[in-house]
């Protein structure tokens, strides 16, 4: 920083000439660029901002409207301040005009009751100013060494501001242009006390420019933006009258160079999720890992703009049904036009909701209700936006199923949010092998996957592994081994209710050449299919295989 007003009237050169500030005590902060000697009442223009003005009155105009001039034109240029030395014009006191006229501009104006050298001064000043622009230019290289190794490395949003944060020593927040958090670093402060209610607060911080430092506030922000297309703002989060404002600011340089590293990072990684499904997605995970607390759940998710607290909340789990198992790039890309799809089924019913991928295969959402809103319409609208969009995706590109909606029961508090995220995903892993568009319903719920559900609970559970392997070991063995097809043929023969004569149809086989695979069946297993008992345990083997597998 360069050196203020202040610090210059603490050099040990001017305490010899007994300085007193007899106006603009309040503005002692102003940065001085250089030292300035003169004597002509004209001075300011050759002035050009940032000098502390060293004179000893002699050529002053006499008149209160010359005085008034000479001041305004001074502060009108930006000097720092005016130092006047007693002894040649004035001796102990200077005119009440001068004074009040500083005072009314809030220019520092300084007496020296003692005569000094003004050439030790502008020396002593000198040093300081090229000893601050040294380390300036040592700071910037040092700034520019690290985000240049943060931006090649292709380096998280997240990490980035941390380097902010901790090279200005002070919060810095990531925010979108609608004033919702995506991403932040404390500083070691309390996360409560830097989020709290911060749309209203961000709103009120409007600096001009794209860089600007609100002295009300005390935040200094900058657009984040690249390509003439600007998606956020980085907020250095300062109480007032911390720092000089103005392109004074010693993080500035700082701030805009982090800005610039988070747009590159948009730009590098524009074909993955955006930041917005990140932090969503981050905040689902935190719920259902225990990695974040409830407080920090409710208080990320109300600076994202999602109000959590007095809310009911619905866990939802979107699947897609499965297809041809795609390449692992193309997978991703699915899975991120799929959550992208979900959010925009959100938008469109206006519905307040946490979106995000939870695992390779599936996309959560955390609905929050209010008081006044009907779940089950909100949750049919939902559904029928997403399946119409996600069946107008599919006419511009290949045709897709409708993809499985299944939803966890409601709870009230942020607490058991994790309940309904559970019970929405175990829903959905045994909704995914129900026949598309055999149900009426839109959506899964509990109670409608049945036993497929309660086999899908205790998928990990050894005994129902060992029964499995009991009621079908040797039927799985015989087909792994001959490359048959024998378990399906089973499966075909329970699913349509043990009809010969439907299941030899639906198998695209001959009756005779159905019969024979069924009493190979009967053979291996040892079992009689016209027992309606062998035929329950088999065909519970079967939806538990199916959960196992799973």
């Amino acid at each position: 920083m360069l050196p203020t007003v202040a610090r210059v009237l603490d050099l040990e050169v001017m305490r010899r000439g007994l300085p007193q500030v007899v106006a603009g005590a309040d503005h002692l902060e102003r940065p001085v660029r250089w030292v300035h000697v003169s004597e002509l009442p004209d001075v300011a223009g050759v002035l050009q901002g940032g000098e502390l003005v060293l004179t000893t009155g002699i050529a002053l105009p006499d008149d209160r409207e010359g005085l008034a001039r000479y001041v305004r034109e001074l502060d009108e240029v930006g000097v720092a301040g005016l130092v006047v030395e007693y002894g040649r014009r004035y001796f102990d006191s200077l005119p009440r005009a001068l004074v009040h006229a500083a005072e009314q501009r809030g220019l520092p104006l300084i007496t020296l009751r003692r005569e000094l050298r003004f050439v030790a001064v502008t020396e002593a000043v000198h040093a300081l100013v090229v000893n601050a622009q040294l380390e300036q230019l040592r700071i910037s290289e040092s700034v520019h060494q690290v985000f240049n190794e943060l931006v090649v490395e292709g380096a998280e949003p997240p990490e980035v501001i941390r380097q902010v944060a901790r090279m200005a020593g002070a919060p810095v927040v990531l925010e979108n242009l609608a004033h919702q958090v995506l991403a932040h670093d404390t500083a070691g402060r309390p996360e409560a006390e830097l989020l709290e209610d911060w749309e209203r607060r961000s709103r009120g911080v409007r600096p001009p420019g794209r860089t600007g430092h609100d002295p009300r506030s005390g935040w200094l922000v900058t657009t984040v933006g690249a390509r003439g297309q600007d998606w956020g703002r980085l907020v250095l989060v300062q109480e007032p009258g911390a720092l000089p404002g103005g392109e004074a600011h010693p993080h500035t340089m700082l701030l805009e160079r982090g800005a610039s590293a988070l747009a590159l990072n948009r730009l590098v990684v524009r074909d993955r999720e955006s930041l917005e499904r990140q932090t969503h997605r981050t905040l689902l995970s935190g719920v259902l890992t225990h990695a974040l607390t409830v407080s920090e759940v409710a208080l990320r998710a109300q600076a994202l703009g999602v109000p959590l607290e007095g809310r009911r909340l619905v866990g939802v789990v979107l699947r897609q049904r499965r297809g041809p198992i795609p390449a692992a790039l193309e997978a991703q890309a699915r899975l991120r036009d799929f959550t992208e799809l979900a959010a925009g089924a959100v938008r469109a019913c206006r519905l307040s909701a946490l979106v995000g991928a939870l695992d390779d295969e599936g996309v959560g959402v955390l609905i929050a209700l209010g008081a006044q809103q009907d779940e089950h319409a909100a949750l049919d609208a939902f559904s029928a936006t997403l399946r119409r969009m996600s069946a107008e995706a599919g006419r511009e590109n290949a045709p897709v199923p409708a993809p499985v909606v299944a939803v966890g029961s409601s709870v009230g508090s942020v607490r058991d949010a994790r309940r309904t995220l559970l019970e929405a995903t175990q829903v959905a892993d045994a909704a995914l092998h129900d026949a598309p568009g055999g149900r009426a319903a839109s959506y899964y719920r509990l109670p409608d996957v049945r036993l497929r559900g309660l086999l899908h609970l205790l998928r990990d559970d050894a005994r129902l592994q060992t029964y499995v392997e009991r009621e079908l070991g040797p039927l799985l063995a015989h087909d792994a081994e001959h490359n048959g097809q024998l378990v399906q043929m089973l499966r075909i023969y329970l699913e349509q209710g043990r009809n010969k004569s439907a299941a030899a149809d639906a198998a695209h086989l001959s009756r005779p050449s159905f019969y024979d695979r069924l009493h190979k069946v009967e053979r291996i297993l040892g079992v009689d299919l016209d027992q309606v008992e062998s035929c329950l345990s088999l065909h519970v083997a079967l939806l538990a295989l199916d959960a196992v597998r799973r």
